[in-house]
């Protein structure tokens, strides 16, 4: 059970990867003002939602439900969600407005941060 953790964990930092590398691929565009929400985005997001849901889980049917930080885990559910909101709504427009891929870069970024620097256990 515990490599198959393991392997979903490796799904949601490719998830992030993924996230992370669309945004800084369109990072040029941005001067020409033709970003877009490239599939990427979209998947890595989705790749988050879903292995980050995964390994929650996991945790509590094996027992460790006392050692997830269930507040830590809800605001990141909380900005992964907005993160996908906003692209899933932005994904289908030629040209995105000027706020959306900074936006999705800051909350990308305070993804990470939650991940890494707020204390895992309780």
């Amino acid at each position: 059970m515990e490599i198959l953790k393991n392997v979903i964990l490796a799904f949601h930092i490719i998830g992030i990867a993924s996230l992370l590398g669309g945004m800084l691929v369109q990072m040029k565009s941005m001067k020409t003002g033709e970003t877009k929400i490239v599939p990427a985005i979209m998947h890595g997001a989705w790749t988050m939602l879903v292995t980050g849901l995964l390994l929650v889980g996991m945790t509590y049917a094996m027992g460790d439900g006392e050692y997830v930080n269930n507040a830590k885990i809800g605001v990141k559910t909380v900005v992964l969600v907005a993160i996908f909101v906003i692209a899933f709504m932005n994904k289908k427009k030629p040209t995105l407005a000027g706020w959306v891929l900074p936006s999705l870069m800051v909350l990308t970024l305070i993804n990470i941060f939650l991940a890494t620097v707020w204390k895992s256990y309780n």
